[in-house]
C-alpha cells in the first residue's frame, strides 16, 4: 500500500453506512460524483423510506404490475435468479419477515411463531413475476415485499468502479459499509482487514492481498439481539423464516464483482463450509474465506487473493486443492 500521504480519502453516510472513497489524486469533483451516484441509486432500491421504485412495486402487490427502470428490473431480475436455485439461502422476496423481525431496527424479540408461518406464505420468488418486454415486476400477493438490501452495495460498488474507470481512475477504493471494490494495484495489492466476530470494528482476525478484486463480508456480527441467552442475527433462512444456523461467524467472498461476492456471500454462508467449498469448486473466479464459530479460519482456496493470519487464538486452514 502507498503512504498514507499519497492517498486522499472521501466519506459521507449513505444507504445507512459509512461510505469510503480512496483515490491516489486530490479530486474533491470526482468523489461528489461518486457520492452523487451512490445516492441516485440508492433512491431507487431503498425500502427504508415511503418513495422508491422498489417501494412502488411493494404498495402495488397483489393489484397490478409496476414498470420500472431497466437497472431496478436489471437487478430484481438477477436477485430473483439467484432465489430460485435449489435450496437457496437467498430470497428477494424475504421483505416481510426482515420487517417483522427489524434485526439492527430496534427489533429486538423473537416474532410469535405463528407469525412467521403466517409470512413465509408470502416470501416466495416464484411469485415475483417479470415481464422483460415491459420492464415490469408484479408480486402476485398482497403483503408481498421485495427486499435489495442483500444484493444492493454490491451491484453500486460496480457502477462506482466503471464511473472510476471512465474518468482515467487506475487505482482507488471504494468501501459501501462491507462491499470492498478496489482499483489497480498499488505496490502490488490492496490490504483488506478481515474483522473479528463480536470484536471492536479495528479490531482484525486477518488480513488478505487483492488486486482488481471485490471483497464482500457478511457476518452474523453485523445485527443481531439476544434474548434468554440466544443470538437471533439478521441472515434469515428462507424455508424457516428464522436466522441461519450452523458453525459460521461470517463469510467473504472475493470475486471481481462486488454484486457475485453479496449473492455468494449469502449463498455459502446458508450452504456451509462443505457444501459451501463444493460449490466454489466449478467457480474459478469465486473464492470465500469463512470464519467459524470454533475460531477457525478456512480458505476454499487462494488463486485471487494472499491470507495473513493475525489472530493466534484462531487455526488457518487452507483448502486449496
Amino acid at each position: 500500500m502507498p503512504t498514507d500521504e499519497s492517498v486522499y480519502s472521501y466519506s459521507a453516510v449513505l444507504m445507512g453506512s459509512p461510505i469510503l472513497l480512496k483515490l491516489f489524486s486530490d479530486n474533491p469533483a470526482l468523489a461528489s460524483r461518486v457520492f452523487g451516484l451512490i445516492k441516485q441509486y440508492e433512491d431507487l432500491f431503498t425500502v427504508n423510506r415511503a418513495e422508491s421504485q422498489v417501494m412502488d412495486i411493494n404498495h402495488a402487490a397483489g393489484v397490478r404490475p409496476v414498470v420500472v427502470s431497466r437497472a431496478v428490473y436489471q437487478l430484481i431480475k438477477c436477485a430473483k435468479a439467484a432465489s430460485i436455485l435449489p435450496g437457496s439461502a437467498f430470497n428477494l422476496a424475504i421483505g416481510p419477515l426482515v420487517k417483522r423481525w427489524r434485526i439492527g431496527f430496534k427489533g429486538d424479540s423473537v416474532p410469535p411463531e405463528a407469525e412467521i408461518t403466517s409470512l413465509l406464505a408470502i416470501t416466495q420468488p416464484q411469485d415475483v413475476v417479470l415481464d422483460d418486454a415491459q420492464l415490469s415486476v408484479f408480486l402476485t400477493h398482497k403483503g408481498m415485499e421485495i427486499d435489495l438490501g442483500a444484493i444492493a452495495k454490491g451491484y453500486i460498488a460496480d457502477r462506482v468502479r466503471d464511473l472510476l474507470r471512465r474518468e482515467g481512475v487506475t487505482e482507488g477504493l471504494i468501501n459501501l459499509g462491507g462491499n470492498v471494490q478496489t482499483l489497480g494495484t498499488p505496490q502490488g495489492h490492496w490490504s483488506i482487514g478481515l474483522k473479528k466476530p463480536f470484536s471492536d470494528a479495528d479490531v482484525l482476525v486477518g488480513a488478505m492481498e487483492v488486486s482488481h478484486k471485490s471483497v464482500v463480508t457478511s457476518g452474523t456480527y453485523e445485527r443481531y439481539f439476544e434474548q434468554d441467552g440466544r443470538r437471533y442475527h439478521h441472515i434469515l433462512n428462507p424455508q424457516t423464516g428464522y436466522p441461519l444456523d450452523n458453525e459460521l461467524d461470517s463469510v467473504t467472498i472475493i470475486s471481481t464483482d462486488s454484486l457475485d461476492g453479496d449473492i455468494w456471500t449469502t449463498l455459502i454462508y446458508g450452504a456451509g463450509i462443505e457444501k459451501g467449498c463444493q460449490m466454489l469448486k466449478g467457480r474459478d473466479d469465486i473464492e470465500a474465506i469463512f470464519v467459524t464459530k470454533a475460531r477457525e479460519v478456512v480458505l476454499s482456496s487462494q488463486r485471487q487473493f494472499r491470507f495473513t493470519l493475525l489472530d493466534d487464538s484462531y487455526r488457518l486452514i487452507d483448502r486449496t486443492a
